[in-house]
């Protein structure tokens, strides 16, 4: 599998989806910490070559727990949304994700990313002068991100930044929960509102994009984040934290 600086070239990230979606699925153990059934598995090709096998995450929808606000069944669906979405926009923070069968059935299967674990998460997730970290402010605004936590940071050791666990995103409602405020109300940077309209000018109905999300998330749900990047794109600024909802996930690590 290309490791995570191949992984972000169009070749590298291409061969990392090819193989998470066609590799063969061999379950090591489950991340106990995840409140969802979520398995560290190794992936390799099928046939006699391992040379690009590597790892991944895989969450199969039967282990989903049920929850109040989003419908059952949904959220693998989800995160391989979110993934198109940064794709698309070239943000760049969801590492590569499919859909696809695997030992318990349909489920989202994910590049495993080792993350540096000499990185102070809580320390980076307070730094206001990240760009890679102020990507994923906006990012998580498009997807209307219920749950952005400290722990879902996943800062590589040549600097680039992931996040994971976008299983709660794309409500209709606004939900944006998150510990990174600290640009609310700030003008967004110039190369976010061109990654907006890099993804709004994908957002037309016989889109490829369009076609995909259509798969993963509802009609109402994509038509809700049609406005959000609209809105988005009008103010160009950091939304302010909802006075109805939490604002910050719990526990926020």
């Amino acid at each position: 599998m290309p490791d995570q600086s191949q992984a972000r070239s169009e070749d590298g990230e291409q061969a990392a989806l090819d193989l998470l979606a066609s590799g063969r699925l061999e379950v090591e153990g489950r991340l106990t910490a995840a409140s969802n059934a979520t398995l560290y598995c190794t992936i390799s090709p099928r046939g006699r070559n391992t040379a690009v096998a590597g790892n991944c995450v895989y969450k199969p929808v039967a282990g989903e727990r049920p929850l109040w606000d989003f419908p059952t069944g949904t959220l693998a669906g989800r995160e391989v949304a979110a993934y198109a979405i940064s794709r698309a926009a070239g943000f760049d923070v969801v590492p590569p994700t499919v859909m696809r069968d695997g030992p318990f059935g349909p489920g989202m299967c994910q590049l495993w990313i080792d993350y540096d674990t000499s990185v102070d998460l809580i320390a980076l997730s307070r730094r206001t002068d990240h760009g890679g970290l102020r990507d994923m402010a906006v990012f998580d605004a498009v997807i209307n991100n219920a749950d952005r936590k400290i722990g879902h940071l996943l800062p590589v050791p040549e600097g680039h930044l992931y996040g994971c666990d976008h299983g709660v995103c794309f409500a209709e409602d606004y939900k944006l929960r998150t510990v990174l405020w600290q640009w609310r109300g700030k003008s967004l940077p110039r190369h976010s509102v061109e990654a907006l309209r890099r993804l709004y000018t994908q957002l037309d109905p016989d889109s490829p994009l369009m076609t995909e999300l259509a798969t993963l998330v509802s009609s109402d749900e994509i038509d809700a984040m049609k406005i959000r990047v609209d809105t988005l794109l009008k103010h160009r600024v950091h939304p302010y934290p909802p006075t109805d909802w939490p604002a910050i996930p719990w526990p926020p690590v």
